[in-house]
């Protein structure tokens, strides 16, 4: 089965954009289509975000949401701790604990909306991908109209 580390930003849009891309990625994580690989950084980065007022405010996200994504996410994801050392490879340095989970895991991909990773395009043979490369490249969403099966 795929293992695949899902950047912050895809789980704060699955949050906000119900009908998104993002949103499939994580219902196919959730219908055991592929293995979530994260760490605790991954996880209290996501639930910062979601904290941030901008966010909670205007998409209503209160504490038990952000709890209860914690909670799944420890329970239902492979946890891994995060503490490769990758050495400031990425652009961004916070963006060195999703390639340091990904080395640790073996994952077989990133996916990610973050530029600073994307530029990346693969880091020691994990390929990046944005939702949609991803959803693509797995089937994970039906073909676009016209484009062959």
């Amino acid at each position: 089965m795929l293992k695949v580390v899902v950047d912050t930003n895809q789980f704060v849009s699955s949050v906000i954009a119900p009908a998104g891309l993002s949103r499939k990625l994580i219902d196919g994580w959730r219908q055991r289509e592929f293995i979530l690989l994260t760490s605790p950084a991954i996880i209290e980065e996501i639930a910062r975000v979601l904290r941030y007022p901008r966010i909670r405010d205007k998409y209503r996200i209160d504490e038990a949401d952000v709890a209860g994504l914690v909670a799944l996410l420890e329970t239902d994801a492979t946890l891994l701790p995060g503490t490769t050392e990758i050495g400031g490879i990425a652009d961004d340095p916070d963006d060195d604990v999703f390639l340091a989970c990904a080395v640790e895991g073996k994952a077989d991909y990133i996916v990610s909306g973050d530029p600073h990773l994307l530029s990346l395009s693969v880091f020691r043979g994990v390929p990046i991908l944005t939702v949609r490369e991803f959803l693509d490249r797995v089937r994970l969403r039906p073909p676009e109209p016209g484009t062959p099966a």
